[in-house]
């Protein structure tokens, strides 16, 4: 179910927050309660765009619509923390 969703999983914004000294989190605006993570930007994107293929697979399960995609694109917050 979830490979059938992964082209249209790349319609969608990602949000992407965080880093060192933790993670990095994404999620979209499309679809509220879908997150990703992953230790660097790109494994957080995948994983978030594999999280999307899912909620999208679950979503057409259900017979509910699937949303129209604010996307394509990643956007990156980038906010430095100071050191200690």
């Amino acid at each position: 179910m979830t490979l059938n969703f992964r082209d249209r999983a790349e319609q969608y914004l990602i949000l992407v927050e965080g880093g060192p000294p933790s993670n990095f989190s994404a999620w979209s605006p499309d679809l509220p309660g879908c997150a990703g993570v992953g230790d660097s930007i790109d494994e957080c994107v995948s994983d978030m765009l594999d999280a999307i293929a899912f909620h999208l697979g679950g979503m057409a399960s259900d017979g509910d619509p699937l949303p129209e995609g604010t996307g394509p694109g990643v956007y990156v917050a980038r906010n430095p923390r100071a050191a200690a």
